[in-house]
């Protein structure tokens, strides 16, 4: 607040007393453009989430309609849940057979991944040794190879190693296709990490193999939870490599089962089963994200915050 002294006209000859005049201080202009700011980012933050859920919660809904509901009424609810279409997808559709050989694919690809992946960066993080740099780029390559070009040579290598057709190999196929980012993402991490704890470990007479597994990869927690979530997401919604290198009906996916479903409403209109095997296809990878979103963001920020 700003203050000044004006005395009034003097016409007796005496001192007047003093008036006081509070002027009210203009507004920081840094701090109108922030507000402005921040009333903007926030707008088009609801605009996304209203666009990312809204359709989520539409095939949610759909899901328990009926056939005729979902023509003639889309966007009303249902007139009651229709478990029905859900029990028809899960047998008539076989997505349970999708669904469990989903299940030990992704698993064990998954397991496999995060062990091969978490070792080598270890390796590439934490040791000179010639060659060290080339080997970490051969990783970086391997993120920027087209994966659409290695489907041919990919399907006769499968093919000459019996592999082709079966879940072994397509477990195989799904940790190669996941190893570049992981080693990638978990090498800067380990890099992060202090170096005093590992050679404490060392003086006390650990061997290397139990100071990795019980000392760095402990502290490579957060890194780990990241990268799962993220090698989770891609291996979950794979559709090109199974769809070359698994064509056998009772070991397919959900991603081609899914396909195989879409492709039959042209004959049957089986709309509402649809809708529930797509639910039934989400609802996993919704889980796993809100369970673990606290610790992805501690991951994805650990080396920026260390």
């Amino acid at each position: 607040m700003k203050t000044t002294e004006t005395p009034p006209v003097d016409t007796a000859g005496e001192r007047p007393p003093v008036t006081k005049v509070t002027v009210a201080p203009a507004p920081p202009a840094k701090a109108t453009e922030g507000r402005v700011l921040n009333f903007f980012s926030h707008g088009m933050l609801i605009l996304w989430a209203f666009m990312v859920v809204m359709p989520l919660l539409w095939a949610v809904m759909t899901s328990f309609k009926t056939d005729r509901d979902i023509f003639s009424s889309p966007w009303a609810l249902p007139d009651r849940l229709h478990f029905e279409n859900w029990s028809r997808a899960w047998t008539s559709a076989n997505m349970s057979d999708y669904f469990l050989n989903t299940v030990i694919v992704v698993g064990f690809s998954l397991l496999g991944t995060m062990l091969l992946g978490s070792m080598a960066a270890y390796v590439l993080a934490r040791f000179d040794f010639p060659g060290n740099r080339f080997i970490y780029f051969l990783f970086i390559g391997g993120m920027s190879f087209p994966i659409i070009l290695a489907l041919v040579p990919l399907f006769y290598v499968m093919q000459n190693l019996s592999l082709l057709n079966t879940l072994p190999g397509l477990i195989l196929v799904y940790i190669a296709y996941s190893l570049p980012f992981t080693v990638f993402f978990m090498t800067a991490f380990f890099r992060t990490l202090p170096s005093s704890v590992a050679e404490a470990a060392f003086v006390d007479g650990a061997s290397h193999t139990r100071t990795f597994f019980q000392v760095m990869l402990p502290m490579a927690k957060p890194g780990l939870i990241s990268i799962s979530i993220f090698n989770f997401l891609g291996q979950w919604n794979q559709y090109m490599l199974p769809t070359v290198l698994n064509t056998e009906p009772d070991r397919k996916v959900l991603t081609q089962g899914l396909v195989q479903l879409a492709v039959s409403q042209g004959y049957k209109g089986d709309w509402s089963g649809l809708f529930a095997g797509l639910v039934m296809a989400m609802l996993p990878v919704l889980a796993a994200y809100i369970v673990f979103q606290r610790q992805v963001v501690q991951g994805l920020t650990a080396g920026a915050l260390k």
